[in-house]
Parts: C-alpha cells; sequence; structure tokens
C-alpha cells in the first residue's frame, strides 16, 4: 500500500485568470485529503471514498461517465501514461474537503493519487510535474477546461502560506500570510459543479476575447485598451475582469509583503465586484454573504472558487473573528465555517 496527500486550497484572489496569462494568490488550506494506493495485477479500479457509499468498481480503460469516482480513474489513467503504475488499482479516499465548495477537491485527489502512484514505481517526478500532469486529468478526462493554480497551489503549498504563482511560466513565491489577520473560508451553501457546463461557457467566452486581440495573455493587455475596444459584450466585460484582476493580484502581494491591510482588502472587495459585475460568476446569496462579511468588520471578502456557488473567504483582525463570525453565521443559518488559516 502506498499513500498519497494534498490539502484543498483557497484563492486569496485572481479567479478565472489562471487560463488567461495572469498572476494569482492561493493559499493552502488544514483540511485536505489522503488516499492509500494498492496495485493490482489487472485493470480494475475499485475505489473507496468516505464521502461516499457505495464502492466504485471501473474499469482502467473507461472514460469518463461524471460518476463521483471519474477524477480518481483519470488520476490512474494519467499514471498508467506516466509509466507510474502498469494496471490498475486499489483506492481508498479520505477527505475533510467540502464537495462543491470551490477548494479544489478534485485537484487534491487527482495530485494526491499521481503522488501515492509515485511513491509506489519510485518515480522522480517532481511536485510541478505532478501538477501539470493533474491539470491534464481535468483538461482531458473530466473535460473542464481549467487553468494550473489549483494543481500547483495543492501540490506544492503548504497550509499557512499563499503561492504567488504566474500561471504563464510557473515560477512561484511563497507568500508568509499576515500574523495580525485570519483568512477565513465560510462555506455559503450553495454547491456547484465544475461540469455543469457555466465554468467552460466563460472559458469559451474569454477565448473569444483574446481571438479578438490576437493574444494568449488576456491578463497582460492594459484595460484601458479593452474599454475603448470594438470588442462586444459580453466579451469585453470578461476581458475586463481578467486584466483587471490580473493588476489586483499584484497589489494584493505587495500589500500582503508590506503588511497593508487596508490595501489587501481593497483589492479583494474590488476583485468580488468585479466577479459579480463584469464576469457574471456571483449569485445574490452569494452577494449577500458578501456585503454582510464586510459590514460585519470583515477588512475585505469575495466568492473565492470557480464559481456559481462554493465559498467566499474573508480577512479578519484576529481578536474579532470569533464574534465576527457568530454574527455573519446567524444573518446566514444555511452558511457554515469551513476553516481559517
Amino acid at each position: 500500500m502506498f499513500a498519497g496527500s494534498a490539502p484543498g486550497r483557497v484563492n486569496l484572489i485572481g479567479e478565472h485568470i489562471d487560463y488567461n496569462g495572469g498572476m494569482v494568490l492561493p493559499a493552502a488550506l488544514s483540511v485536505g485529503l489522503k488516499v492509500e494506493l494498492t496495485p493490482r495485477s489487472d485493470d480494475s479500479v475499485i475505489i473507496r471514498a468516505d464521502h461516499y457509499d457505495d464502492i466504485a468498481q471501473r474499469s482502467l480503460d473507461e472514460d469518463a461517465t461524471e460518476h463521483w469516482s471519474d477524477p480518481a480513474l483519470g488520476a490512474l489513467r494519467q499514471a498508467r501514461a506516466l509509466g507510474l503504475i502498469t494496471d490498475g488499482a486499489n483506492l481508498t479516499i479520505r477527505s475533510t474537503i467540502p464537495e462543491g465548495s470551490g477548494l479544489s477537491s478534485s485537484a487534491a485527489l487527482i495530485v494526491a493519487i499521481l503522488k501515492a502512484a509515485r511513491a509506489a514505481s519510485g518515480s522522480m517526478i517532481n511536485d510541478t510535474q505532478i501538477a501539470v500532469e493533474a491539470r491534464k486529468v481535468e483538461n482531458d478526462f473530466m473535460g473542464v477546461p481549467c487553468g494550473i493554480m489549483d494543481q500547483m497551489a495543492v501540490a506544492l503549498a503548504k497550509p499557512g502560506t499563499a503561492m504567488a504563482l504566474n500561471t504563464k511560466t510557473l515560477a512561484h513565491d511563497i507568500v508568509e500570510l499576515p500574523q495580525s489577520h485570519s483568512v477565513i473560508v465560510v462555506h455559503s451553501g450553495l454547491t456547484r459543479r465544475l461540469t455543469d457546463g457555466r465554468y467552460a461557457e466563460r472559458k469559451i467566452e474569454c477565448d473569444t476575447a483574446k481571438a479578438h486581440f490576437g493574444t494568449n495573455d488576456l491578463c497582460l493587455i492594459d484595460p484601458a485598451d479593452i474599454a475603448g475596444s470594438s470588442l462586444k459584450e459580453p466579451y469585453r466585460k470578461r476581458a475586463l475582469h481578467c486584466a483587471n484582476e490580473h493588476r489586483r493580484v499584484l497589489t494584493a502581494i505587495e500589500a500582503i509583503k508590506s503588511g497593508d491591510i487596508a490595501a489587501l482588502g481593497e483589492a479583494i472587495r474590488a476583485s468580488h465586484t468585479s466577479m459579480r459585475n463584469d464576469f457574471e460568476m456571483s449569485l445574490p446569496a452569494i452577494d449577500a454573504l458578501v456585503h454582510d462579511a464586510v459590514e460585519l468588520g470583515a477588512d475585505g471578502a469575495r466568492l473565492t472558487g470557480g464559481g456559481f456557488g462554493g465559498c467566499i473567504v474573508a480577512i479578519v483582525e484576529k481578536g474579532r473573528q470569533t464574534a465576527w463570525l457568530k454574527q455573519l453565521l446567524t444573518r446566514h443559518p444555511g452558511a457554515r465555517f469551513i476553516g481559517a488559516i
């Protein structure tokens, strides 16, 4: 039996720009998952997970079927393609990451399985390569057109730190989070699946904008050039979000390094406004949760993850976080606390 693990992640700022050439700032969480992998001598895949009652019995040659076990099966297929395993496997999955939370449970699962397969083979493949291969599983096997942020964050970051990641070059710096404030993650109570089509729709809209400007790096275009262009709606709004969000991430990174919580909070609040108005990936209930989080004392709050449900992230002074959280959950009884960094 071989083991692998990966944390969940929350993105502090930088949404939907990891496939548009931008900077992102994810942080690893204390919630995560562990897998145990036992190689088999046939092509059968037997998957047990503590979040599901049924035991998945699949073949290594099956395609994705929108079953909960698809990410695990895809990870094993990729492991075989890399020569990390030769046949099927038995998998046991234990997770503390809420499903549909936007905290990257699928990326963490795929990365953890690839790490377990690496241990089984004795391969020297590094964590960055693991992240790249994990992205291929989501893109090519599951049909989710995601960028590289989630996989890099869960493969390399450690709880308590953030990763300033250049998604174009994969260059990254580990950034220590402020000691005076907590990063608090609250689930809205609304779940979503990246395979429900809306994530892919936004990707297609961004691709249309990139084709208009003749670049793959939408985030690097001057926002003024986008605003003054002939690009039609909603593509212009999608492009504006990407270009401005990239610049907000740069501001947030410098704010964290200099201890400027006010500037960090302002960037995070502006990010949510952009996700609501320009990228149109929020929901009224989440907007209300974000609004109340700030009104009750958070320096900044925003939707985090792929959108259309999931979690918000808030920056709250450590001495105020208990009272703040109690008040927020009183106003929003369907929401629940996930964790804090």
